[in-house]
């Protein structure tokens, strides 16, 4: 008895104090906090800084001449409403066309039995890890002379420059991050009761009407997160858009080519011939990517709510 209390004395002295950890989260927290805000934070100084701030090498974070001129270069040269609206056109588009298949398509296979179901899981999972870079020329070209499958006559039609690639990838859940978005649902409805399927089908509903009736009301938690994953992800993404869409007039377009447009402008001389004044042009960028981020940022204020609730209540952690 003295050995086994000698023995849980000493185990109780070696404990790590629960203050050290304290310090250590807080140090983990602070620490991660500063690799994520110290890129918008430095961004959003830029924005406000004049010329002569940029090549001042005493500036860092408080600008000496404040400025909202930068932001009006921006708006103009970005011919932001219409970007705006071009750009928040196709993000819920292809955000709809997504959820919907995504959704089926987890559904599918969480809930049906049939022949090659874990094989095509497998390459679900794959689509995870495949990056959309080597699957850059065939996608290309299957678009840009897009024949359906040898149906359409005369070598196909171009469909660069047009949507329908981005809708196309999405209705068929092939698009950007759509492997994801198939995970998360078909373990979500794996977790639901197979009850609720019974009730419906001994009521004498079919498989659609069950998915749409029954199914579909009790999965809106991870509905609302595979939604905000997917606006987030395709207002963000420029390859897909540089790649279909570079000559249109949306935002990951514009931001990419307003700040040449404005030099070129200003110095009166052709693209190949004007010089670019780097650190002002820097300035004028994140004069741009503040307004390109600003809706984003707008929806979180007003959906975190919404999301964290909707994250918790799917399990998903990490």
């Amino acid at each position: 008895m003295k050995v086994n209390l000698s023995l849980a004395n000493r185990v109780n002295t070696k404990r790590v104090p629960a203050y050290v950890w304290q310090i250590v989260r807080l140090v983990m927290i602070i620490g991660i906090s500063y690799v994520i805000l110290l890129p918008l934070m430095s961004k959003l100084v830029s924005t406000f800084m004049q010329e002569a701030d940029a090549y001042d090498p005493t500036v860092r974070w408080i600008p000496k001449r404040f400025t909202l001129n930068n932001l009006r270069i921006a708006w103009e040269y970005m011919e932001y409403p219409k970007a705006f609206g071009m750009s928040l056109l196709i993000a819920l588009s292809v955000t709809v066309l997504q959820l919907v298949s995504c959704t089926m398509i987890g559904y599918g296979l969480a809930r049906f039995n049939f022949r090659g179901r874990h094989i095509w899981f497998g390459i679900v999972v794959f689509m995870l890890v495949v990056p959309p870079q080597l699957l850059h020329t065939p996608l290309y070209l299957n678009f840009r002379f897009f024949d359906l499958f040898g149906l359409i006559p005369g070598g196909g039609v171009n469909l660069i420059n047009t949507p329908w690639p981005l809708a196309l990838l999405a209705i068929t859940g092939t698009g950007y991050k759509n492997g994801l978005f198939i995970f998360i649902a078909r373990q979500y409805f794996r977790g639901m009761p197979k009850e609720l399927e019974e009730s419906a089908y001994v009521d004498g509903a079919g498989a659609i009407q069950t998915f749409i009736r029954i199914m579909v009301p009790g999965a809106v938690p991870i509905l609302i997160v595979i939604f905000l994953f997917s606006f987030v992800w395709q207002w963000n993404d420029s390859y897909f858009i540089m790649m279909y869409m570079g000559e249109r007039n949306v935002l990951p377009v514009a931001l990419t080519q307003f700040v040449t447009r404005y030099f070129v402008e200003m110095s009166g001389l052709s693209s190949q011939q004007f010089v670019l004044s780097v650190p002002y042009a820097s300035v004028l960028e994140s004069a741009g990517m503040l307004l390109f981020i600003a809706p984003l940022l707008i929806l979180y204020t007003f959906a975190q709510r919404f999301f964290i609730e909707s994250v918790e209540r799917t399990g998903i952690v990490g």
